[in-house]
């Protein structure tokens, strides 16, 4: 009788690991989502910023270090997104499983062709990133590539689900590329309309969709409009006939709507993140679907 207890709770013990989950730690609403879909129930998943925080200025929380220590892969945007406040909590972390190049440690942007590499780094220009434009996720053929980096991370760290991980990752590109057309079609009507952002984080959806979107209420990348510069703006905005401004839920709405009714138009609220505006707490696919959705109705209303 003993020997069949002591058997059987060997076994218990031995098959434990089996059904450990991967300890997954994602700095982004985004990339946090797309995780989701490739690791579903096979993955414990934290997101150390909120959708509604500016991902350059995360607050820094000594809980995100505990987190990151007892992660077993990390995802992250690899584009000097999170350069402010990620790099300290990983030294303070000491977890060898995220150090930089393990298998571990995810790069989202690795495959993206990042758009705006700066020539040089001048501070004058405002805030660059040596690597280029890190807001890479809001045009969904980038979320591809981003899917299958993440795809490769979970079967390197969970061999045994490997099959589970690539099928969600086709079943994921499948259900995008089903939406891009349509996401395309809508948008289609508005081809090389311009839309003015608050922030240069728009310029990927923009070419993925063919509008103009180089046109900003910040003078420089990350510094505060000036009266000046946004009169500058509405002057352009009345020449050129732009009607639309966008504006992230972190960043300064009164000013968008000042510039709205200086030339008689609107704001339109979008988030680069799921759940940071309202509709798109349904993960990524609703979060370009509502945009997709909110700016053609915005531009398809103005005169």
């Amino acid at each position: 009788m003993k020997r069949s207890i002591f058997v059987l709770i060997a076994a218990v013990m031995l098959s434990a690991p089996a059904f450990a989950k991967l300890n997954v730690v994602a700095t982004t609403a985004d990339m946090a989502s797309i995780a989701k879909e490739i690791g579903g129930d096979k993955i414990e998943l934290t997101t150390l910023a909120k959708p509604t925080e500016d991902p350059h200025f995360v607050d820094a929380k000594p809980s995100f270090i505990v987190k990151l220590n007892h992660a077993d892969v990390l995802v992250e945007g690899g584009a000097e997104l999170e350069v402010g406040w990620l790099p300290t909590l990983l030294t303070q972390s000491r977890n060898l499983k995220l150090a930089a190049g393990a298998t571990g440690h995810v790069l989202c942007a690795q495959g993206v062709r990042l758009l705006d590499v700066p020539t040089s780094l001048d501070r004058a220009k405002g805030d660059i990133h040596a690597s280029g434009n890190p807001h890479f996720l809001v045009d969904p053929e980038n979320a591809k590539i981003v899917a299958r980096n993440i795809a490769e991370a979970f079967c390197a760290q969970d061999a045994p689900s490997t099959e589970l991980y690539r099928s969600n990752l086709t079943r994921f590109i499948e259900s995008l590329d089903l939406k891009l057309k349509e996401w395309q079609k809508t948008l289609e009507p508005f081809k090389g309309r311009e839309v003015v952002s608050y922030h240069d984080s728009w310029l990927y959806f923009g070419q993925r969709f063919g509008l103009k979107m180089d046109l900003f209420l910040e003078p420089k990348p990350g510094i505060p409009p000036t009266p000046a510069h946004l009169a500058e703006v509405i002057a352009k905005m009345k020449a050129d006939h732009i009607k639309v401004t966008i504006v992230d839920p972190y960043l300064n709405r009164k000013t968008a709507e000042t510039v709205a009714r200086n030339t008689e138009g609107v704001v339109v609220d979008v988030a680069q993140f799921p759940a940071g505006v309202k509709g798109t707490e349904g993960g990524y696919i609703p979060l370009i679907d509502y945009l997709v959705n909110s700016l053609a109705k915005a531009l398809g209303e103005v005169k």
